[in-house]
């Protein structure tokens, strides 16, 4: 039986990560970055397809366990009739090949803890070659080989294709495992740490609070803000500076179905929110590097932009299915690659240029060249904007013509006539500011539903859609206006549990799920429900605000993670995980809330 999602925690070196289960079991694990075949797999399928369990052999869940404060380092907690023991593990900040740490320490008793490894390459299907070499143990499939070491005696427990081992601890006593990839050319083996655990150990914690110490927030959700950015860092391939979706694939949106998707890429739709949480958190650099990757991933014709691009920005993102892999709860296919990067998806025009517009107007240097690049994309969709598209939740099918879509067609044109203003080049205003106009009142005129009072999902359609909350914070319409006055209020319609769906029939109240014509019953969005609070706040309804603000936090997992939704219903989390959007909602919804809050 699958573990729920919320009992994975996440530990990473900013390149790839590792996620580890309640019961000590390190289910996913890519090498060497996010995107790379996985070799540990079981968290879609089952432990044929790959684990590393450290952990009693008493079995059970670890008693409790935490992150170090403002850190990526995972301390788990063991208590059983023979004794107590921690384990600890992180990934040390990237400096020459991946490796995760896992150090186990007695702190009380006689407690026996076996390590059992099976290594699955190529996404959890093709058995290793392993050898003992005595310190060490190695396993090589085509281009990959992970070394496994231990700093003291272990007991080989079995052997073929597996790697299991025991030790028993006292109270004082410590054993560090450590897992290290290498290409599988390489004719010796690498060395395990470079230094003492201790020293990494404290290097890597130290990492860790030096970045979390810039955190600009002060208020009174510090903690789960700190952690959020601390989740978003890890999320961040340190490489290129592009942010990853999720560390994960094919976890369910609707358990049992196809809701099944690869969010280990970087999205186009996430920039512009991505870029103003990072500002406004403090981490300049962080968001200068996400702006380089947007905007070497985007160089070329403006006709061939995707929705979403690798970690290097690559555009080549093949979608296949792994039909080996039976799925998370048996919810298949297993997709690895994204075959919606090449959907038309409207809304991403207005998602770089108003990224753009944000680094400039915080002081951060254009080149010269992306001017070009702004009247490329405006000559583009001067002629294309109209068009059908799939819109922000790349719904699948005929294309529509999405009223966020259409909004954020209207933000291309007002932040490149912004942009144009503040660099002294408005040869091309005129035509811009008609663009801009034009695109208002076709929103206005056929976006908005007069007998529901509000803006809906697409013209002619009757569903709403938790995008419409964006309105204002894009600057589309002022809050006071009763327009969006009415959307807010309308939102209640898709309510459920208390949180947001993404979208439903707004008319009668269905949650809306065969809109997208894939079946089943997603759960609710985390990230909606947060521009919820969000609006809800800027609408002079601060304690609803802070009610759904608070409930969001209260739905995180153990050591303060959110997937992509929420199941009220079976009270779970669904999705990938953890989501990059969901946590840049959340520091986002508590710099809004705080100052209402103090008001």
């Amino acid at each position: 039986m699958s573990a729920p999602i919320e009992d994975y925690a996440l530990v990473g070196d900013q390149e790839t990560a590792a996620m580890v289960g309640r019961d000590g079991s390190v289910d996913w694990l890519c090498l060497p970055r996010f995107d790379s075949p996985a070799c540990l797999a079981a968290l879609l399928g089952t432990e044929d397809n790959g684990f590393w369990r450290l952990a009693p052999t008493s079995g059970g869940r670890c008693t409790s366990r935490a992150y170090r404060p403002g850190t990526l380092v995972l301390d788990s907690l063991w208590e059983t009739p023979a004794g107590t023991v921690r384990v600890t593990d992180f990934m040390p900040p990237r400096t020459r090949l991946p490796s995760l740490v896992r150090v186990v320490e007695g702190l009380s008793g006689t407690v026996t803890v076996r390590s059992a490894l099976r290594l699955r390459f190529h996404q959890g299907r093709v058995v290793p070659w392993v050898r003992d070499l005595g310190p060490c143990t190695v396993a090589v499939a085509g281009p990959d080989a992970v070394w496994l070491g231990a700093d003291g005696p272990v007991r080989v427990v079995t052997g073929a294709d597996t790697v299991d081992w025991d030790v028993t601890l006292t109270a004082g006593h410590r054993l560090t495992l450590t897992l290290v990839w290498a290409p599988s050319h390489r004719p010796e083996p690498p060395a395990p740490l470079p230094l003492p655990v201790e020293t990494v150990l404290k290097e890597t914690v130290d990492h860790w609070h030096r970045w979390t110490a810039r955190c600009r927030y002060q208020g009174p959700w510090r903690d789960a803000v700190v952690r959020s950015l601390v989740t978003l860092k890890a999320l961040t391939y340190a490489p290129t500076g592009g942010i990853v979706a999720a560390a994960t694939t094919s976890l369910p949106g609707s358990i049992g179905g196809e809701r099944n998707w690869d969010h280990r890429f970087c999205w186009l739709r996430d920039s512009t929110l991505a870029l103003s949480c990072l500002l406004r958190s403090g981490y300049r650099d962080e968001a200068r590097a996400w702006l380089d990757w947007l905007v070497r991933a985007i160089a070329g014709d403006p006709g061939d932009l995707q929705t979403v691009y690798g970690v290097g920005g690559q555009r080549l993102l093949p979608e296949t299915e792994a039909p080996w892999l039976p799925g998370y709860a048996g919810s298949r296919p297993v997709r690895f690659g994204n075959s919606t990067a090449h959907q038309f998806q409207l809304d991403v025009y207005g998602e770089v240029l108003d990224t753009l517009w944000l680094a400039l107007r915080a002081g951060i240097p254009i080149p010269a060249h992306v001017w070009t690049l702004v009247e490329a994309f405006m000559d583009h969709l001067r002629l294309h904007w109209r068009e059908p598209d799939h819109g922000l939740w790349q719904v699948p099918g005929p294309g529509r013509r999405f009223v966020h879509s259409r909004v954020m067609a209207w933000v291309a044109a007002d932040r490149a006539l912004r942009m144009g203003e503040a660099l002294g080049r408005t040869g091309s205003s005129a035509r811009w500011r008609s663009l801009r106009d034009e695109i208002h009142r076709e929103v206005c005129r056929e976006g908005w539903d007069p007998g529901q009072r509000s803006f809906v999902q697409s013209y002619g359609s009757p569903a709403l859609d938790a995008s419409a909350l964006l309105i204002p914070r894009l600057g589309f319409l002022p809050v006071t206006d009763p327009r969006v006055l009415g959307t807010v209020r309308a939102m209640r319609r898709l309510e459920h549990g208390g949180f947001l769906r993404r979208y439903g029939q707004g008319r009668t109240g269905d949650g809306g799920q065969e809109l997208d014509g894939l079946g089943g019953t997603e759960g609710t969005f985390v990230a909606c429900s947060l521009w919820y609070a969000e609006a809800l706040a800027a609408t002079g309804q601060p304690a609803r605000a802070r009610e759904l603000f608070e409930r969001v936090l209260d739905v995180r997992n153990d050591v303060g993670l959110l997937a992509e939704q929420w199941d009220p219903d079976a009270g779970r989390h669904l999705g990938n995980t953890p989501q990059a959007s969901s946590h840049i909602a959340l520091v986002e919804t508590a710099f809004a809330l705080t100052p209402a809050l103090r008001a």
